[in-house]
């Protein structure tokens, strides 16, 4: 029994549930969201040692031997990302402290929150397809409950544009799964890796994997169905916006690395152009719409869809080295993004305003706050020495291995435009003189429906923008040594018989392989 598998997802939905117990209670609902979390991400970093020692963490659920049962499985990106959760978790929960209002509590925002990463974790944690369906859904349903929270109209809008292109992504996924068990008679992944290697209608194949890539690149907000993302996030409270841009396409990216080296990787020949070019398109589309905008968050959101290029392009290229600097760039974005939107909501607090043209003097009255925007933003540019710039170096030096010179040269040129985009922030809220018809005084603008939002409560929105900032400093510090726990994964998923002997067995894995192809041998 490995306890420390299950336990990122139980932990979550069992907070939930204390949440929706003490109902009434708001000091009960916020020491359980800040204790929760800081258990997750207890029982995330225990998952990580397991795999450091052991390479894969299984567990059978109900006793049920794979390919049959329920089977969750850890390998060192499903860790690496679930302690990734756990440290986005414990922030936001600290965060929402302050800027959570009454309302927003009373309606649910901390059992949405647990359910949100209870499904967060359970995506990157499951080995079943069908799981991962279910998985995507809880996360669904809990985001769009979080993104209508408060009820506005904008909310409204962006909801509605929201749930109708991820709700035509499940449509399309669930169709991909009730094909994929047509072809080869299973849903678990390490043991539909092995017969879909050996089917007979490799066309059907294909087109399997071109229905999977369109519904995870939904979700990724990747090219061309990505409009979604840059209408909705800037809508809900801050904390749901900071909470959905540092995970919640991050799982569509993962359920792309994970299905694209175990599942589909003999369909590489016909698929690489599609996420290669995707890729280019999604990062272009992104950077162009985040230089068009000037409201804070609308920014950060179009800057989301083009963060999302650079990891499908370390996908699309499929070299132990791409594949690590694209791992590599999600860790580092889920940190940095997640910041930037929680400064953005201090900014908001401290003047009132999302609107640029509206807000400045920042560097002067709040130097550090302006340090710790520095540290994300440049970062997400690739500015040297920072984590973003480890990130990019790493995926275009794979792209010019690869011989892809003209999509490395548009990731070189979407990195310039996100550096523009960074500055015009930094020059109009924290280098201009604040302009004379919105001189509010510091802390007394309130967010949202929180009338009631004591000053002093201000520090616990500093608190995990300061962290979050010496993380991606600290990314940045240590690139190297993140760099070899990169490439493990990289090597991990290039070579995924590991992965399907530590799922299935390797006597079992083995077996069931050579009775396929005597199988295939002995048709007709």
């Amino acid at each position: 029994m490995r306890p420390e598998v299950a336990l990122p997802i139980l932990l979550p939905l069992l907070s939930g549930a204390i949440s929706l117990l003490f109902w009434r209670s708001r000091p009960m609902q916020r020491f359980t969201a800040v204790a929760g979390n800081l258990a997750l991400l207890g029982v995330a970093l225990w998952l990580l040692v397991s795999v450091g020692q052991e390479e894969y963490v299984v567990i059978q659920m109900g006793g049920w031997q794979a390919p049959y049962g329920i089977t969750l499985v850890a390998d060192m990106l499903s860790a690496v990302m679930v302690v990734l959760t756990g440290i986005i978790g414990l922030a936001l929960s600290v965060y929402s402290l302050a800027s959570t209002g009454p309302g927003h509590e009373r309606f649910g925002f901390y059992p949405l929150m647990h359910l949100l990463l209870a499904g967060v974790a359970g995506a990157f944690l499951t080995g079943d397809v069908f799981n991962l369906y279910v998985w995507f859904e809880v996360m669904l349903v809990a985001s769009f409950a979080l993104l209508i929270l408060g009820g506005e109209k904008a909310q409204m809008e962006g909801a509605i544009k929201y749930v109708t292109l991820n709700l035509l992504a499940s449509v399309i996924f669930l169709s991909a799964v009730g094909l994929l068990y047509g072809m080869v008679g299973t849903l678990n992944m390490a043991d539909a890796a092995q017969r879909l290697a050996v089917a007979e209608h490799q066309g059907m194949v294909e087109v399997l994997a071109v229905m999977f890539m369109v519904a995870f690149g939904i979700k990724a907000a990747a090219f061309p169905l990505f409009f979604w993302l840059p209408a909705s996030y800037h809508t809900p409270p801050v904390a749901v916006s900071a909470l959905f841009a540092g995970l919640l396409t991050k799982v569509g990216v993962y359920a792309l690395f994970r299905f694209f080296t175990l599942l589909f990787d003999q369909t590489l020949g016909y698929t690489q152009d599609l996420l290669l070019w995707g890729a280019a398109l999604t990062m272009v589309t992104g950077v162009l719409g985040a230089a068009a905008q000037f409201e804070f968050r609308r920014i950060l959101s179009f800057h989301i869809v083009s963060q999302i290029g650079y990891m499908i392009l370390g996908l699309a290229l499929y070299t132990p080295l791409a594949i690590a600097g694209g791992i590599f760039a999600v860790m580092h974005n889920i940190v940095v993004k997640t910041n930037l939107f929680l400064i953005s909501g201090i900014t908001r607090r401290l003047q009132g305003t999302y609107e640029l043209k509206k807000m400045g003097g920042l560097y002067r009255e709040r130097p550090w706050l302006a340090v710790a925007f520095f540290l994300s933003a440049f970062s997400l540019a690739g500015v040297p020495p920072l984590s973003g710039f480890f990130a990019k170096f790493v995926i275009v030096r794979a792209g010019i291995e690869a011989e892809a010179y003209v999509v490395t040269a548009v990731a070189l040129l979407v990195g310039l435009m996100t550096l523009y985009s960074m500055v015009k922030i930094w020059n109009e809220v924290f280098w201009k003189s604040l302009p004379e018809d919105n001189l509010v005084p510091a802390e007394e603008v309130v967010v949202g429906d929180d009338s009631r939002m004591v000053p002093p409560s201000l520090w616990l929105m500093y608190l995990p923008v300061a962290v979050l900032a010496l993380f991606a400093l600290l990314i940045g510090v240590f690139a190297e040594p993140l760099m070899i726990v990169m490439n493990l994964i990289g090597d991990q998923l290039m070579n995924p018989q590991g992965y399907i002997d530590a799922v299935l067995g390797a006597e079992i894995a083995v077996e069931d392989a050579f009775i396929d192809a005597v199988e295939q041998e002995e048709m007709p």
